[in-house]
């Protein structure tokens, strides 16, 4: 009898796995990170305080993922000097030397990029505004 409810339970969750199995997986970007985040906001509207909520486990392995992956973020982001921080975002907001004159004269800038000159606070406090990172995105 408990074998008979195991296969149909399997069966259910195999039928409905089918409807949520493409937003719910271990997020691989910022995209699904963000998708999952909003599915586990509307879930914690749903279970509240109740944790006896059917859906409570749902809530949990959502939130695992979620962590694990900001976990993995902010171990790469750790292993990432704030110079080549620096230089990624430059990358990706098409900057060059000459745009960051909040940080100093292009030949500072030049300095800081070749490792010839450290960012001091007051760089790093703007770099982290301009950009809406953290201040530690910057700090080596």
């Amino acid at each position: 009898m408990a074998t008979m409810r195991i296969h149909t339970d399997l069966n259910n969750t195999i039928k409905h796995w089918k409807c949520i199995a493409s937003d719910i997986h271990e997020p691989l970007n910022n995209d699904d990170y963000k998708r999952l985040s909003n599915i586990l906001d509307r879930l914690l509207d749903i279970v509240g305080e109740n944790e006896k909520h059917k859906l409570i486990g749902l809530v949990d392995v959502i939130s695992h993922m979620i962590s694990m992956y900001d976990d993995q973020k902010n171990h790469s982001m750790n292993n990432i000097s704030g110079i080549s921080a620096l230089k990624f975002l430059m990358e990706q907001h098409h900057l060059n030397q000459s745009d960051l004159p909040e940080i100093g004269s292009q030949g500072v800038v030049s300095e800081i990029l070749n490792g010839k000159r450290q960012l001091n606070l007051k760089q790093i406090k703007t770099l982290s505004q301009k950009f809406h990172v953290s201040i530690e995105t910057f700090i080596d």
